[in-house]
Formats: structure tokens, sequence, C-alpha cells
């Protein structure tokens, strides 16, 4: 029977699919640690105490890098390029969605409608990253491989989501609330979209490394395009509502430091 457990453990089970798994991964974080990085030192003057949470950001999703990386050493495995069509991080900036790196790499201030755009890229990026992560949790929080990783990062992701809830609503009661929603309807619905692309190009790949049947493959990529035609026409909803988080403050003070994989 096919299910989120059986197939994720399939792909844990084999060094290779476990090697591209674990590299799309740490690429993902490693190029978010980078961008949260730059608009933190970008932030301008009258946004300046959102500074230090933007840079805890970056930070927690570098470790995720890092933990990544290091999940592969543990097993004697060696990162691999990451296709292309699998990059989600970098797709979605090449569609326009988020701050473009361009404006990333220059030392020119940002304005506050650039931190509004990235907070509400985050918002809907994070909504994503919570999810999967919370499914793993599930299935793997226990697992003696990985479950510390899934664990931690899992519990970051929900801290940067609520983060987000909480700011983004402190700049709607500032008077940007249409924007936000602009940027939120705009953000989700580019994003299920690359990501329906995106999983479809993994499971294409992943069915590669591990010899599945063509009819295992149709039913995965049916499975995907279902979730797209739910997400596209009310799934999304979820991703641009805003509400304030239990947990306020989420990320305030410094970022927790990545485990060590004996």
């Amino acid at each position: 029977m096919l299910s989120a457990k059986s197939l994720f453990q399939e792909i844990l089970d084999n060094d290779e699919s476990y090697r591209l798994f674990c590299s799309i991964a740490a690429s993902g974080e490693s190029q978010g640690g980078w961008e949260n990085a730059r608009i933190a030192a970008l932030v301008p003057a009258e946004e300046r105490a959102l500074a230090p949470k933007i840079a805890r950001h970056g930070a927690d999703e570098d470790k995720h890098g890092r933990i990544f990386n290091a999940l592969l050493k543990k097993r004697g495995l060696e990162p691999v390029e990451v296709p292309p069509d699998t990059d989600y991080t970098m797709l979605l900036e090449r569609h326009g969605i988020g701050l473009a790196h361009d404006k990333l790499k220059d030392d020119q201030p940002l304005t506050v409608q650039d931190i509004v755009t990235y907070l509400a890229h985050s918002r809907v990026t994070e909504q994503r990253a919570s999810e999967q992560m919370d499914l793993l949790r599930r299935h793997f929080a226990d697992h003696p491989d990985i479950g510390r990783a899934v664990r931690m990062i899992s519990a970051d992701e929900d801290n940067h989501l609520a983060y987000c809830h909480e700011e983004l609503l402190r700049f709607a009661h500032a008077g940007h609330g249409r924007a936000i929603q602009r940027a939120l309807r705009e953000c989700a619905l580019a994003e299920i979209r690359i990501y329906r692309d995106v999983s479809l190009a993994v499971m294409t790949r992943m069915g590669r490394v591990l010899g599945w049947p063509r009819a295992k493959a149709a039913v995965l990529a049916a499975g995907i395009h279902a979730v797209y035609a739910y997400e596209r026409a009310a799934g999304w909803h979820r991703m641009v509502t805003l509400k304030m988080p239990e947990r306020r403050g989420a990320l305030n003070g410094p970022a927790t430091t990545a485990p060590e994989f004996a």
C-alpha cells in the first residue's frame, strides 16, 4: 500500500535516493540561509529592530543545511549536484517570488515594501515547510538516524511560520494590509504550481533510482496533480490567512546550534 511513510522509508533505505533527498534539502536550506542573512544586512533604518529576527531565521536555515549534510556524512555519502528542475528555492526566485537575488547582492538598503514582500514570501513557503516537517515528525520522530534532525527542524519551521504571522500582522496594522494580501495571493498561487512541478521532478528521479514500475509512478504523479488541483481550487487559502500565533516572539534570541551526528 502506498503511503507517505512507506514512500519515504523506501527513499531512506536506498543510498542513492537518500543522497538525492538530503542534497536537495541541504541546498534549499543553505540558499534560504544566505537570502535571510542578506536581507538582515539590508533592512531599512526604520525597521532595524527586525534585523536580529531575520538574521536568526537565516541562521536556522543555514543550520538545517548543515544538518542534512551531516546526515549524508554519517552515512558515508557525498552530496550530489541538485538538478535544476528540483531546485524549489531557485525556481521561486526565477519566477519573481520574493526578493530578487540581484537586489540582495547589492549594498543598497531595502525598502519597507521589500520587507513586506519578503515576509509574505516567507509566510507562504514556511507554511509548506512546516507541513512537510510535521509529516516527517509524525512518522519518523523516533527514527534512530534522522529522528533528532526531524524534530529540531520541524520545531524551527513552526517558529518561522509563527514569526511571519506576527510580523505581517504588525505591518497590516501599520497600514500595509492590502499590499500584504496582494503579495500573499501572488506568492501562494505561484508556489503551489512550482511545488507541483518540483514534486513531479523529484518523484521522476526517485523512480528511476528505485526502479519504480510505470503503474506506481503513474499513481504517484496522479496524486501530485490531485494535490495541485485541490490547492488551486481552495487549498491555497490556508497560505494567505493571518492570525496571531500562540507563541509570540518565536525568533527572539539566538539560534540553536546544530547537533552532532556521530
